[in-house]
């Protein structure tokens, strides 16, 4: 069973208390820890990785395995199915991902897969589920080793999981210092400072569930006056794709700039901000206090209009991910480039794309096309019906909102 998969509507339901307090509280303008816009692109980015993860993890599950059994001839040990060879295992896997996360930061190529995570301006729990597709390939060989030594993958895959589950509720401003948990574990203020783009806060606390690597190793940094939240070249975008595909774009950019070939693998492989002395050196960040966070003005109408498209396709992403063992390789594709391109479009929608009417109209005539490939050739009548039936509710309630000429906005 995947256990983030089947924790899915706990993870939908603490986002909805976290808002529904947000709400409450009355905060406003910059005050609020939720914004319609941004919290559509962090859970789509979750969406983007965990159904993309169903391919990528043929790959990376499948390399673990590669390991473990390659030097079970080897190994002159055999683990004991213990409690506390379980606690000492948990105690590997979560060292493992400090390297991992470290890494991820450290290296350019590596960055590509995890700036995903960073991107957002705001932090609440939908930040956690803002995960990059790429970083399980990118990083799976972190965790090689674990297999060399002898950490079945089972043992692996549920530890994993776990680290992974325990890392969500650390994304809130709410919770506020916790006494001596503070000097063990990775708490909201460790990991606020995780997610700070300020020159002090950045590259500080990998931390998985153990605060210790970041003592025993260097990378500590407490947190002080309140992080700016998101990257030092802000995305700019609302759009789960584009936040995907932009850092490779940046990254080949750069590439193209360097005066040699040798200058570009240093590039590949050195930490982001690095540059040649024959293009000025390392650049470093500035103080990013004041910075506005990215926004665009929609209408009231056009926001509940765009949420409630959003739910339904979030349903839909959640049956593919509970019922994937029922598709065939062909449905799954047909059911990513449904998915996809209903994100690829609201996204645009959201980021105030001059044309996004026509790209609405492209939206739901794809709702139409997918509804008769879900009757006529999936074999799901039910289905197919009931995204038909949404198709012409959706295409009447939009022919009677006015969308507004979007604005930037400064927070």
């Amino acid at each position: 069973m995947d256990v983030i998969v089947y924790s899915i509507p706990v993870f939908f339901l603490l986002i909805g208390m976290e808002l529904a307090f947000d709400y409450f509280k009355g905060r406003k303008g910059a005050e609020r820890k939720y914004r319609l816009n941004d919290a559509f692109a962090n859970i789509s980015c979750g969406i983007v990785d965990q159904s993309t993860g169903v391919f990528a993890q043929l790959f990376t599950i499948g390399m673990y395995v590669l390991a473990f059994n390659a030097f079970e001839g080897l190994r002159s040990w055999v683990l004991p199915q213990t409690w506390w060879m379980w606690i000492i295992a948990f105690f590997l896997v979560d060292f493992a991902y400090y390297w991992s996360h470290r890494w991820s930061h450290g290296v350019n190529l590596f960055w590509l897969g995890h700036v995903v995570h960073h991107q957002s301006e705001d932090y609440n729990l939908s930040v956690a589920l803002r995960q990059g597709a790429f970083q399980k390939i990118f990083m799976f060989w972190v965790y090689l080793p674990l297999a060399i030594l002898g950490i079945s993958p089972e043992w692996f895959l549920t530890i994993k999981a776990i680290n992974l589950l325990y890392q969500f509720w650390i994304h809130t401003e709410y919770v506020q210092q916790m006494g001596f948990l503070e000097k063990v574990l990775n708490t909201p203020s460790h990991h606020r400072v995780h997610h700070g783009s300020d020159p002090k806060y950045l590259d500080k606390n990998h931390a998985g569930v153990f605060i210790i690597w970041d003592k025993l190793f260097g990378t500590f940094q407490a947190e002080e006056e309140r992080p700016t939240y998101g990257i030092t070249t802000p995305s700019q975008t609302f759009n789960p794709i584009y936040a995907h595909t932009q850092p490779f774009q940046r990254l080949w950019a750069e590439l193209r700039q360097m005066p040699t070939f040798a200058d570009q693998i240093k590039l590949l492989f050195n930490s982001p901000g690095w540059y040649p002395e024959a293009l000025g050196g390392r650049r470093m960040p500035e103080e990013l206090r004041e910075r506005p966070k990215f926004e665009r003005q929609l209408s009231m109408g056009e926001n509940i209009y765009l949420l409630a498209q959003y739910i339904v396709v979030v349903v839909i992403g959640a049956a593919f991910l509970f019922s994937l063992d029922r598709f065939s390789g062909f449905e799954k594709g047909i059911y990513l480039a449904f998915l996809f391109l209903q994100l690829l479009t609201l996204g645009m929608y959201f980021d105030g794309e001059k044309k996004r009417k026509k790209i609405e109209f492209l939206r739901l005539f794809s709702k139409l096309l997918f509804s008769a490939l879900l009757v006529f050739f999936l074999g799901q009548i039910f289905g197919g019906t009931v995204l038909f039936i949404w198709f012409l509710l959706s295409l009447a309630w939009w022919s009677r909102i006015t969308p507004i000429q979007s604005t930037h906005v400064v927070q």
